[in-house]
């Protein structure tokens, strides 16, 4: 695994495995999650939740897979959210997904479109699939 910046104490282990206080960048600007797998996957589900109860700010993140570490990347899906403390402070997304052959997964996270300093944070990152023979 491996991860621009994080928090000590916000580390990204919390967010793969669901726990609270999940993963949160130790600086702001654009922030990259990269999963490195040890062989072969085949993915079915991505699970991702994202929350924000302190900044009004949009953020932007793409999702992308590889079935090589050569770093030729196929996008899944690039999305918007608008966090505001007073209304939408979390975002759920949930992908149900056919893909095989995966040997890295990428999130690129854009904490603030407009390049305030907010620092991007993640509740959970979920897969569910199962590694190839």
């Amino acid at each position: 695994m491996e991860v621009t910046s994080e928090e000590p104490e916000y580390p990204i282990e919390s967010a793969l495995q669901g726990e609270s206080p999940g993963w949160r960048a130790g600086t702001s600007g654009t922030q990259i999650v990269r999963l490195l797998l040890d062989k072969p996957h085949q993915l079915k589900h991505i699970s991702l939740v994202f929350e924000d109860v302190e900044n009004t700010r949009t953020q932007e993140f793409v999702l992308r897979w590889s079935p090589s570490r050569d770093g030729f990347f196929r996008e899944i899906v690039r999305q918007q959210w608008n966090f505001s403390p007073s209304g939408s402070a979390r975002e759920i997304e949930n992908y149900a997904v056919e893909l095989s052959e995966v040997l890295v997964l990428e999130l690129i996270i854009v904490p603030d479109k407009s390049y305030g300093d907010a620092r991007a944070s993640m509740r959970s990152f979920r897969l569910a699939g199962e590694a190839k023979a």
